[in-house]
């Protein structure tokens, strides 16, 4: 670095890279004010010092939003990987103490992780963490990796992958699918016991969910080798629509075990095993390797664990992906 250029970076102020770095993974001027918690004029006034600096535009308009350009592109990697080493640091060096602490810390569940998991996880917040915070941030399933690099989320539960080199971890556990019906439904064909097979599915209407925020394609890909595809006649886009409508309906919905079962106290279904149908999960829980050896995401990763981990023939828990 020459003098001249290590003067120019002493004048910097490093709190405009933070604002580099969040434009650069938002695309957006709005979306990273309101991530840093700034105003939009904040924001804007710190583009426009980032751009005198640089003596380039930085992010170019573009019909997907702001566009790095070629200096953005080379400069703002960097950045972001520098400051998550730093905060990784800072935070490790601090140490963790939940009853004093005041993370907030964001995580990714689908609309079922949010009805099953949530509950618990705040319970044991209130009590073990009080001042903490915590946000459901919606991500569709396909953006968890990209969302755990950029500490946009901190964790995500649900049957996920984890798809990217930076991105590590844990199953949680394993469990199958099962049917619900209205509690007086009937097979259409065959004897009416506890469970279901293929060909009494056959004669069923189906009704399955395919949220975005997890990957349940388990199931519709098991209905496609069985030839039963043309069987699901109502596609929902979440599994908290589907206890209603089979209460009040002839369907019979294909959901998670533990969803079936945290339905007991509040809707007149009846659970059916399908042996031969349903697939298994596995539910997950990924985080960015870079926040592996932070002090209180360990706290966090061990209470969800703690929560919610099983063996297959482990006591039953409140969850579900």
């Amino acid at each position: 670095m020459h003098r001249k250029d290590l003067v120019n970076f002493r004048h910097l102020d490093l709190n405009l890279l933070r604002v580099l770095a969040a434009i650069y993974r938002t695309g957006s001027v709005t979306a990273a004010g309101q991530q840093l918690a700034l105003s939009q004029p904040a924001t804007s006034n710190a583009l426009a010092r980032l751009r005198e600096f640089f003596g380039d535009e930085l992010f170019v308009r573009s019909p997907r939003g702001l566009h790095p350009t070629r200096t953005a592109q080379r400069i703002a990697p960097a950045v972001i990987a520098h400051l998550q080493a730093l905060e990784a640091t800072v935070l490790s060096a601090e140490g963790f103490d939940p009853a004093e602490s005041s993370v907030h810390w964001r995580l990714s569940l689908s609309d079922l992780g949010e009805i099953l998991f949530l509950p618990p996880l705040a319970q044991a917040l209130r009590s073990e963490a009080p001042h903490c915070q915590l946000s459901n941030v919606a991500v569709a399933a396909g953006q968890v990796a990209s969302a755990l690099e950029a500490r946009e989320i901190d964790i995500a539960i649900g049957i996920l992958q984890a798809g990217h080199g930076g991105v590590t971890g844990e199953t949680l556990f394993e469990e199958r699918f099962v049917g619900i019906t209205a509690r007086d439904w009937k097979p259409p064909s065959g004897p009416a016991g506890k469970s279901l097979d293929a060909k009494q599915l056959a004669c069923a209407a189906l009704a399955v969910a395919t949220p975005t925020a997890t990957v349940h394609g388990g199931v519709e890909a098991r209905l496609k080798q069985l030839r039963l595809t043309d069987r699901a006649v109502l596609h929902a886009r979440h599994f908290g629509a589907l206890p209603d409508l089979v209460a009040r309906t002839d369907l019979l919905a294909i959901v998670p075990r533990m969803f079936a079962e945290s339905l007991a106290p509040r809707y007149e279904v009846r659970i059916w095993e399908l042996p031969d149908v349903a697939p298994t999960y596995a539910v997950r829980m990924l985080w960015h390797a870079s926040a592996s050896g932070d002090a209180a995401h360990a706290w966090l990763r061990a209470l969800v664990k703690r929560l919610f981990a099983r063996g297959a023939d482990g006591p039953r828990r409140r969850g579900g992906g």
